[in-house]
């Protein structure tokens, strides 16, 4: 059989963006993919220089879930000494250094839970699906951060193999290249049926005040290892 004729260069499927998404904050939580110093910052040891533009955009939807009374999730890769995943990429976001920590910039909230995660996927080996789904009985994410197309897609992916409807900001998601970005649009589209919009404001959130005062009473674990 002749070895398939693969071209040096491929052109991208055009990627189908949604103009508007309106969703109900009493069924969705915003999940912040490893916005960590290491990550992020031009210091940091697997630095995505396109995550540092995303810092503002991430901020004003945090802020805008909020107002929603939108429950606030955050990811933190989370390796040890002699972790495999140090076969496939340099060391990196090794716990208690300082690019594991989630960047100042966008540092949680006392009633946000973090998410210590060791794979790509935020939702294999942590308890993100059993709050997410029996605690809260939620249906829609939202999801930003980095990378594109290694942690943010295979939470995306694993939350749409759950039936969770996906969510993606273009504006606030990273990734170390162009082709990178698009591949990751088009595999959330076309396989777990997400919805990407462009911009934070493309998301219609309702501030809710009763709502957003009801999530500052209620108990959230701060940090799920």
């Amino acid at each position: 059989m002749p070895m398939l004729d693969i071209p040096e260069k491929v052109s991208v499927p055009e990627i189908n963006f949604t103009d508007k998404v309106d969703l109900d904050p009493e069924q969705t939580a915003l999940l912040i993919i490893d916005m960590q110093n290491d990550f992020v910052k031009p210091k940091g040891r697997l630095q995505v220089e396109s995550a540092w533009e995303t810092i503002d955009r991430i901020k004003h939807l945090i802020d805008k879930a909020r107002r929603a009374g939108i429950r606030v999730i955050y990811t933190q890769d989370t390796q040890v000494e002699q972790d495999p995943e140090f076969d496939v990429w340099p060391q990196h976001c090794k716990k208690g250094t300082w690019g594991w920590q989630i960047i100042d910039e966008l540092k949680p909230e006392e009633r946000d839970m973090v998410i210590r995660k060791n794979r790509y996927d935020a939702f294999y080996g942590t308890a993100l699906d059993h709050y997410l789904s029996n605690i809260w009985g939620l249906k829609n994410l939202i999801i930003v951060g980095t990378v594109a197309n290694i942690c943010v897609l295979h939470t995306a992916a694993s939350a749409g193999l759950r039936w969770y409807r996906v969510n993606l900001v273009a504006e606030g998601i990273s990734a170390l290249t162009t082709f990178d970005l698009a591949l990751t649009f088009r595999q959330a589209t076309q396989l777990y049926n997400a919805k990407i919009v462009r911009r934070v404001d493309d998301l219609q959130l309702q501030e809710n005040k009763d709502l957003s005062k009801e999530r500052k009473k209620e108990f959230i674990p701060h940090t799920i290892e």
